[in-house]
C-alpha cells in the first residue's frame, strides 16, 4: 500500500471553512480552494471551435422547422445524449425531431453507412446530430452529406489527425479547441451546446416572437450526471459541478421518472443517492438493453413523463440485465480458465511470467459483454485487456486499460506499424474498441504485447493500492463518514479516500454466500467497529491489515458507521 503525498502548501492555503479531517485529503488531491465549490456559477463557459456556426445551423433547421434525427451510441452516455438533445428540441419548439440508435449487431458503432441507409429509408432526415458518437464516422457523414443532409458531430472521443466532412464538429479534444475541461463526456458535450443555443434564441428574441417559454435545461442535469458517471470520465471541477447539480436534483425527485423507477427496480432510496450509485445501479440496467439487444428502450425509460411508464420500461431493462449477468459470469469463467491454462503453459516452459497484455478470443462469446469481461481482467491482472468476439465475417473486440497505457496512442502506433492488422479502431485513454479480420488474431495479439512491452519499456507497472494513510480511532466516526459524503461526488481523477490500519479480527461470518461481515478493534485501541469485504472467503488470522473506505449503512431506519474494506492481508504474529 502507498499513502498520498500531501501538498503541504495547499494544505496551509486552506481557510478554515474547511473541515480539518477533509484538508489533508484535499490536499493529497492537488485541489485548490476555488476548485471545491460545486455551485452552478462556476461552470466553464462553452466556448468550443465552431460553437457560433453550429448555432446558427441550428436556428435555421428550428425556423424552418427541418426534420432533424439524433443518432446516439448504444450505451448509457449516449442514450443520456440522446435524450437531453431531443428533449431540449422539442421544448424550443422543433416539431420533427426523433432520435435512433445503431444496433451493435447490426448497424455497428457510430454514424456507420448502414445507419444512415436506415435512417434515409425511416426518417427521411435534414439535419443528422451525432450525440456521443461521430468523430470516426468518415463513411457514414460521406454517405449523409452525399444524400443531402447536414451533419453536425457532437463527441468526446479522441479524433484521428483526419476528421469526418461534417458540416460541424463540436468536441473538446478538437485541436484548436480553447474549451478547458478536456474531460466532458458525450452527454456533457450535448448539455453545453443545448445550453448555448438556448442562449442564442433568447438573444435572438426567438422565444418572445413564437410566444414559447425558454425551457430549463437545469431540468437536464439528472440525465447529464448519470452519463457522465456511467462513461467514467475524469471528475475535474467541471464535471463534478454536473454530477453534484444532477444528483441533488434526484434526491429531491425532480427528475426523469425512469431514472427514479430505476432506482426503486434496483432497491436504491433517491433520498439518500450517492454518485456511485448512478455507476452501480442505474447505468447497468440500461446498459444491458445497448449490449443485449437495442438502447432504445432504455432511451424511451428516460423520456417518458409517466412513472406507470417508465415502470413497465424499467421491468424490460431489468429482465435484460439478469439476462447479461448470466452470460457474463459465463464468460468470464471461460476467459479465466483460458488464462488459467496459459499461465500453466508458461510456469511448465519456465517462461517470463510477465503480462504485459491480454488477448482472448472465443467464437460463442457475446459481442455486447467482452468489454465487462475486458474490464474485470484488466482489474485482476493490471494490464491491458482485449476481448474479441465473432461479429459477421470479423472479429470485434473491446480493450481496457492501465493509467499508464493510453490505449488510443497504442493503437494509433500499432497501426502505423501494422496497416493491414485492424480494419478500424476508436476509443480514449482507458478504453477501445476495433475490428479484425479472424485470421489476424495471433498477429493482432503478439504486436498488441510488443507495442505494449516496448511502451512500458520491459517493466511492468507496480501496482500498489494508493490511499489516505491512517486513522486515530476518534476519526473512524458518523460524523467523518458523512463529511466525505458531502464532499463528493467522488470518482475517476478525484478517488474517493481509501484508509487503512492494523485490525484485531473479533468475530467474521458470511452473510449472501460469498460476503465476510466483520466486527474488527483497531490496534491499540479497545473500541469495536462494524466492516464489510465484498467476495471474501473467511480468514484463519485474528490479525489483518485493512484498507478501508469510511460509509454508512442504513438499516431499518437507523444509521450507524461501517468500514467498507478494499483490501484485507493477514498478519502474521
Amino acid at each position: 500500500m502507498l499513502t498520498r503525498i500531501i501538498d503541504q502548501n495547499l494544505l496551509d492555503s486552506y481557510s478554515d471553512d474547511i473541515p480539518t479531517f477533509l484538508k489533508k485529503i484535499y490536499a493529497a488531491r492537488g485541489i485548490n480552494e476555488s476548485h471545491l465549490s460545486l455551485n452552478l456559477i462556476h461552470l466553464l463557459k462553452p466556448n468550443f471551435l465552431q460553437l457560433d456556426v453550429a448555432l446558427v445551423l441550428l436556428e435555421q433547421a428550428l425556423l424552418n422547422q427541418k426534420r432533424i434525427l439524433i443518432v446516439g451510441d448504444f450505451d448509457c452516455d449516449g442514450a443520456t445524449a440522446s435524450v437531453v438533445a431531443v428533449k431540449s428540441l422539442r421544448m424550443m419548439g422543433a416539431k420533427f425531431v426523433d432520435f435512433l440508435v445503431p444496433n451493435r449487431f447490426e448497424h455497428g458503432y457510430g454514424l456507420s453507412e448502414e445507419i444512415v441507409k436506415l435512417a434515409i429509408q425511416e426518417k427521411q432526415p435534414d439535419l443528422i446530430i451525432t450525440v456521443d458518437n461521430g468523430i470516426s464516422s468518415f463513411d457514414g457523414v460521406k454517405l449523409a452529406k452525399s444524400s443531402n443532409i447536414q451533419v453536425i458531430i457532437t463527441d468526446h472521443h479522441l479524433p484521428s489527425k483526419t476528421l469526418p466532412q461534417a458540416d460541424i464538429i463540436i468536441n473538446p479534444n478538437l485541436k484548436g479547441c480553447e474549451f478547458l475541461s478536456k474531460n466532458l463526456a458525450g452527454v456533457g458535450v450535448c448539455f453545453y451546446l443545448f445550453s448555448a443555443f438556448k442562449t442564442h434564441l433568447i438573444k435572438c428574441n426567438y422565444f418572445t416572437n413564437y410566444k414559447i417559454t425558454p425551457p430549463d435545461l437545469r431540468n437536464m442535469l439528472d440525465l447529464v450526471a448519470l452519463g457522465t458517471v456511467a462513461d467514467v470520465v475524469k471528475l475535474d471541477q467541471n464535471n463534478r459541478i454536473l454530477v453534484n447539480q444532477g444528483v441533488k436534483r434526484i434526491q429531491q425527485k425532480k427528475c426523469a421518472p425512469g431514472i427514479l423507477a430505476l432506482l426503486e427496480i434496483s432497491n436504491r432510496p433517491s433520498a439518500t443517492l450517492r454518485a456511485s450509485d448512478l455507476g452501480f445501479s442505474v447505468a447497468p440496467r440500461l446498459n444491458a438493453a445497448g449490449r443485449l439487444n437495442d438502447i432504445s428502450r432504455g432511451i424511451k425509460c428516460l423520456l417518458t413523463e409517466d412513472i406507470n411508464d417508465a415502470r413497465r420500461y424499467a421491468q424490460e431493462l431489468e429482465a435484460f440485465n439478469q439476462q447479461r449477468k448470466q452470460e457474463q459470469a459465463r464468460m468470464q469463467d471461460q476467459a479465466q480458465a483460458i488464462v488459467d491454462a496459459q499461465e500453466l503453459s508458461i510456469t511448465q516452459e519456465n517462461m517470463s511470467s510477465d503480462r504485459f497484455a491480454i488477448s482472448l478470443f472465443d467464437p460463442s462469446w457475446h459481442e455486447g459483454i467482452i468489454g465487462i469481461v475486458a474490464g474485470k481482467l484488466k482489474e485482476d491482472y493490471h494490464c491491458p485487456v482485449a476481448i474479441f468476439a465473432q461479429s459477421d465475417s470479423d472479429l470485434k473486440g473491446s480493450i481496457r486499460s492501465i493509467p499508464s497505457v493510453h490505449i488510443k496512442d497504442l493503437l494509433d502506433l500499432l497501426d502505423r506499424q501494422n496497416p493491414d492488422l485492424i480494419l478500424k479502431f476508436g476509443g480514449h485513454a482507458m478504453a477501445a474498441g476495433l475490428s479484425i479480420k479472424p485470421e489476424n488474431f495471433t498477429d493482432f495479439k503478439q504486436a498488441f504485447e510488443n507495442v505494449i512491452q516496448t511502451h512500458l519499456d520491459n517493466r511492468m507497472p507496480k501496482v500498489e493500492l494508493l490511499t489516505d494513510g491512517e486513522l486515530e480511532a476518534f476519526d473512524l466516526s458518523l460524523d467523518n463518514a458523512q463529511l466525505l459524503v458531502d464532499a463528493g461526488p467522488w470518482g475517476q481523477g478525484f478517488d474517493e479516500p481509501i484508509f487503512y490500519g492494523e485490525f484485531e479480527i473479533i468475530e467474521q461470518k458470511i452473510v449472501g454466500e460469498k460476503h465476510l461481515k466483520f466486527l474488527l478493534k483497531l490496534k491499540g485501541n479497545t473500541q469495536v467497529f462494524d466492516a464489510i469485504a465484498f467476495f471474501q472467503p473467511p480468514l484463519l488470522s485474528m490479525q489483518a491489515l485493512v484498507a478501508y473506505k469510511l460509509s454508512i449503512n442504513s438499516w431499518r431506519g437507523s444509521i450507524s458507521l461501517q468500514l467498507m474494506i478494499e483490501q484485507i492481508n493477514i498478519l502474521s504474529r
